[in-house]
């Protein structure tokens, strides 16, 4: 199931990035941001107390003059309001109420989605009267905060999570939500095109021509899918700030985040380039099944050892995904466009498929018996229960008398042992170690 999405909004200068920060980075059982493409301070998972959601850093608002104050400011609210299930409208108790926090909390009142209102920057008792000017926003009562001194985060982060079990994450398990991402220009809304039979999204060889996520549904052969045609993703440095199009990254990586398998575009004429690796290093991360489609293969000049060598070349840019399937197309032409399809619902089946625990543990002690843990000081690795915890990626907890022990060489060999096992084809999988006695299991 997707996450609930909470996104922090508010005008420049009120501490929302602080806030972010101090939610991802503090260890309040809240996870680490994970490093990605073009997202630095835009997303993290998180947890607080038995919930798990992801949070959005809207990022500050910098306008060159005044008069894009408001456009500015509506694009943040509006972004916050389309793409999140839980609204945190920060505003800065030092400074009180200003006109700017009244336009978004009129935006936000327009919406259906919960809002909470905290106010930062309140760090001292003598401050705490100030909220209650804030009362007259008409978003419910302020919760007083200092994101800069940690105080009142636990009362935020329970008022934030308050609202997850009303609020109704869109996973429609009979559909599949697939996400066609990658560079500009590289083909993806004539693949879209060719897909769906019919010219739904606009083609252009002007880079940028799909300025937002294009969401289509079509059936074929009794299956339901969900098409999301995304916009570029081009280098953080090439994306003015605060421009148009960055919003448009971050929706195009919010709709990666809620696919079930995404379709990765290259251009086979230009092989892949750095930005390449970094957006399949963002689908990596992030745990998605995913199809390498190798685009425009009707311009390239083939012989024999052709498909071979690029994806030896490939292989070795994304060793990080050995698990990756290509399919070398032309969406102009419709060549092998037939076929893409059917591999993703082979992903997609990998990436739910769960293994009985009697069978993983026959396997798991399979695999140390071919190849014997690793040993330090002495003291040897022992594996001693394994169950799979969770799919889409497929997850499993493996329980060792040590974690210190494990090595990174053998964790990959356990992962590999799994697939030869397994399969998984197209999707990566995750293990965790866990520390439990013999005499505990």
């Amino acid at each position: 199931m997707t996450k609930p999405l909470v996104a922090i909004v508010g005008r420049p200068n009120v501490g929302k990035s602080t806030l972010f920060n101090r939610l991802i980075g503090r260890r309040l059982a809240i996870v680490e941001d994970t490093p990605g493409v073009t997202r630095d301070r835009i997303y993290g998972d998180a947890e607080w107390l038995t919930h798990s959601f992801t949070l959005i850093d809207t990022g500050g608002i910098e306008p060159s003059s005044e008069d894009q104050i408001a456009v500015q400011m509506r694009l943040q609210a509006e972004l916050a309001i389309e793409t999140c299930d839980v609204i945190l409208f920060l505003v800065d108790g030092r400074d009180g109420m200003t006109s700017a926090d009244e336009e978004v909390a009129a935006m936000l009142r327009k919406s259906n989605k919960p809002v909470v209102l905290g106010v930062n920057k309140l760090d001292a008792p003598k401050f705490n009267d100030a909220i209650y000017e804030f009362y007259s926003l008409g978003l419910g009562e302020p919760i007083v905060l200092s994101a800069g001194q940690g105080i009142g985060i636990g009362d935020l982060l329970d008022a934030v999570c308050s609202h997850f079990d009303s609020v109704e994450i869109e996973s429609d398990e009979s559909v599949i939500n697939i996400a066609v991402c990658g560079r500009p220009n590289v083909g993806k809304s004539s693949l879209v095109n060719a897909l769906l039979g019919e010219n739904r999204v606009i083609v252009s060889d002007v880079p940028g021509t799909t300025r937002d996520a294009i969401d289509t549904p079509f059936s074929r052969d009794g299956k339901n899918y969900l098409l999301v045609d995304t916009a570029g993703i081009r280098r953080k440095r090439a994306i003015e700030d605060a421009s148009i199009e960055r919003y448009s990254v971050i929706r195009s990586l919010a709709a990666v985040r809620k696919a079930d398998v995404v379709l990765f575009v290259c251009d086979a004429t230009e092989g892949l380039s750095e930005q390449d690796v970094k957006i399949a290093g963002y689908v990596h991360e992030e745990g998605k099944p995913s199809i390498i489609l190798v685009n425009k293969w009707d311009l390239v000049e083939k012989d024999t050892y052709t498909i071979e060598t690029f994806k030896k070349d490939m292989n070795v840019s994304l060793n990080f995904m050995p698990y990756v399937s290509y399919l070398f197309i032309s969406a102009k032409t419709g060549q092998r466009v037939s076929k893409i399809l059917s591999m993703v619902n082979e992903v997609y089946e990998e990436s739910v498929r769960r293994i009985p625990t009697g069978t993983l543990n026959d396997v798991v002690n399979e695999a140390v018996s071919m190849k014997e843990p690793p040993s330090q000081n002495g003291r040897r690795l022992k594996l001693y229960y394994a169950t799979q915890v969770a799919v889409q990626p497929p997850t499993f907890v493996i329980f060792v008398n040590d974690t210190d022990l494990m090595h990174f060489s053998y964790e990959r060999y356990l992962e590999n042992y799994f697939r030869k096992a397994f399969g998984f084809s197209g999707t990566p999988i995750r293990i965790y170690f866990r520390n439990r006695s013999k005499e505990e299991e």
